[in-house]
């Protein structure tokens, strides 16, 4: 059986109706032909305003290693803006370098691209005649986008042409060019107040949101929407449905160019598939409003109202909502403050596993973080390392799940996501989505869905990043701080506060079978080398003796400056005496090694006491310290009456 082929889809606001509509059409073909699909998408659109937080969102596009699919589609509409190019084209550019694998483009042509263009003629024409056949207009202003936009040069040419079917000429004046954007519909509606350009009995405009910013500032001037002149669009988005004066518009086409692109991709890698071609429901795209003086659909309105709108009594107990998560849950969940609570890396992580239940319906959700994360004074604001770690596997059914940074599993980034391209019984979509503070990037999630689940990415979704996002930089401070307080500065080891800290933890993992292990070691001669050398050379000898002490520290051991030149190494096991000489063996060739290295003119050296005991719940750790410190005394008085002998 030939291996599951994937398709990657870089796509930019997967929550909005334009990607949704994409994705609809490249899911429905992907699943026809059996192929995963693994979608790489920032959150916010490329000209987000907060510049360091878009910095964050776009490195998610550094991610996918395009070697490893089988094809590439570019959603490149949602990727332009003011018909800029910049950023689709650096993708493209970085894909065409990394592999021969068929690109295709959606919408916008791009240098070097194959494009699949959205055919949304018949929807045009549609507009046009509702217009004339309906309402009987003659008098029709178009509002088109940017002149050298190639999209909104085929929108004017297909309205120009049925309304010249109709018998209908637009005059000059009334084929306008705005950027697809509420301020070429407000600048319009400037134009014909202040007389500019005479008033029509309709505007069609060549997208939803020109369409109502034309509205908004019309009846801010007391001009009356349809009464005194009627207004259309194009694209049905939620905010022409939801308008105080619901807008008439045509759904795009743009899903059959989506299943258009991934033809083109499959009549490439395999060249003997049977095309099955999408067939889009054409009598159902046509959305009625209030704008031209039509009737709304209730029902739709209703429907995507109970869609969005934030319930505050609903009764999320009962089945209806299984598997069926709004934003009124999410905000009435308190997610935000139990992610946000929590005091350690680990904690923050078992949070976030727990509160993936509102990203349901998922067959699994992941979290990959950078292996540094939790280092401050670590960034990354460009690309991913060359590792990354999987901290979270939350499956639907909760077999083999993983919530824990200290047992992390390490991957190569290049993986993307440990698993994904191994075959499987059903074909899946994969999400992958930034997680990043500002600029700085500190991994990505993943959402595995089966490709064959009618949910999309929504507003819960991107919300409930924010919120992991922000509690993952909360919980990096907060280890900071307690990183600071529990470690030594110079060193790094632990000091005192972090020994009791740490030994506590020993002791709920140790057994009466156990025995308590201590080491003491001073460095000897730290006064004469301050003293003839300097205080910089002191701190020297102090961190080769803090190193050789760590080098006898073993797994699950504790290391410790406890205060000047002293130090500890502690822990708790199967200990035998043996471990004392093996302990003195490893420090005293160690610390050898650096002095010999450090071609210093004087020789650091320090001495060392072990004790140990049993280990009892009511062992006293000071106690013990001081026996070793006792024994370190001891073993020091020997040294120096033996380097004195003649």
């Amino acid at each position: 059986m030939a291996k599951r082929k994937t398709i990657c889809f870089i796509t930019a606001v997967p929550e909005a109706i334009h990607a949704q509509r994409v994705a609809s059409g490249i899911f429905a073909q992907c699943e026809k032909y059996g192929y995963n699909v693994a979608v790489f998408s920032s959150m916010i659109t490329p000209d987000f305003y907060m510049k360091d937080y878009a910095a964050g969102e776009l490195n998610i596009y550094d991610l996918p290693d395009f070697t490893r699919f089988d094809g590439v589609i570019i959603d490149d509409i949602s990727l332009v803006l003011e018909n800029k190019t910049e950023l689709a084209d650096s993708i493209c550019s970085r894909i065409k370098e990394q592999t021969d694998a068929p690109l295709v483009a959606i919408g916008i042509p791009l240098r070097g691209v194959t494009m699949v263009e959205s055919d949304n003629e018949v929807m045009f024409r549609e507009l046009c005649r509702h217009a004339v056949n309906v309402h009987g207009c003659r008098d029709i202003c178009i509002l088109t986008g940017q002149k050298d936009n190639s999209e909104a040069m085929a929108r004017l040419s297909v309205m120009l042409d049925e309304l010249a079917k109709l018998n209908i000429t637009v005059k000059d004046e009334h084929i306008v060019y705005g950027d697809f954007w509420y301020t070429s519909g407000k600048k319009l509606a400037e134009d014909m107040i202040s007389g500019k350009i005479s008033r029509p009995e309709v505007v069609i405009a060549a997208s939803d949101h020109m369409a109502l910013g034309l509205i908004e500032e019309l009846t801010s001037h007391g001009i009356k929407v349809p009464e005194d002149i009627r207004v259309m669009g194009f694209e049905a988005t939620q905010e022409a449905l939801l308008n105080k004066i619901s807008l008439t518009t045509m759904e795009s086409n743009f899903a059959k160019a989506a299943a258009d692109a991934v033809d083109k991709v499959r009549a490439i890698i395999e060249p003997s598939g049977e095309i099955i071609p999408f067939v889009p429901d054409l009598s159902n795209m046509m959305r009625l409003g209030r704008s031209c003086g039509c009737e709304p659909d209730i029902d739709r309105t209703m429907e995507l109202i109970r869609a969005s709108m934030h319930f505050f009594s609903k009764n999320y107990a009962t089945d209806l909502y299984k598997g069926h998560i709004d934003i009124g849950l999410l905000m009435e969940s308190y997610i935000p403050e139990k992610l946000t609570a929590s005091q350690t890396p680990d904690e923050c992580i078992g949070n976030l596993y727990y509160s993936i239940y509102i990203l349901a319906p998922y067959e699994n959700v992941y979290l990959c973080l950078r292996e540094d994360w939790l280092d401050m004074d670590a960034k990354t604001d460009k690309g991913y390392p060359d590792k990354m770690k999987l901290v979270i596997c939350r499956s639907k059914d909760g077999t083999d799940d993983l919530r824990s940074d200290s047992e992390a599993v390490t991957f190569n980034t290049s993986e993307m996501l440990p698993g994904m391209f191994d075959d499987h019984d059903a074909p899946y979509v994969y999400y992958f989505s930034p997680m990043h503070f500002g600029d700085n990037t500190l991994g990505y999630c993943v959402l595995q869905r089966a490709l064959s689940e009618k949910e999309k990415i929504n507003l819960v979704y991107r919300n409930w990043l924010r919120f992991a996002n922000n509690a993952l930089e909360m919980v990096r401070s907060k280890y900071q701080f307690v990183n600071m307080s529990y470690h030594d500065k110079m060193t790094g080891l632990l000091n005192r506060r972090g020994m009791y800290s740490e030994f506590e933890k020993l002791c709920n993992d140790a057994t009466t079978d156990d025995k308590v292990f201590v080491s003491v070691i001073d460095m000897d001669g730290l006064k004469y080398i301050n003293d003839t050398f300097g205080h910089l050379e002191g701190d020297f000898g102090i961190n080769v003796v803090s190193k050789a002490a760590a080098s006898m520290t073993g797994n699950h051991e504790l290391c410790v400056r406890a205060g000047g030149d002293e130090f500890y190494v502690i822990g708790i096991g199967k200990y035998d005496d043996s471990i004392f000489e093996q302990k003195k063996e490893l420090f005293y060739n160690t610390i050898a090694k650096f002095t010999e290295n450090s071609k210093k003119s004087y020789t650091v050296t320090a001495s060392i006491g072990f004790a140990s005991r049993p280990y009892s719940r009511d062992i006293q750790l000071d106690s013990l310290i001081f026996e070793a410190d006792e024994a370190m005394y001891h073993n020091k008085m020997l040294r120096k009456m033996k380097n004195n002998r003649p």
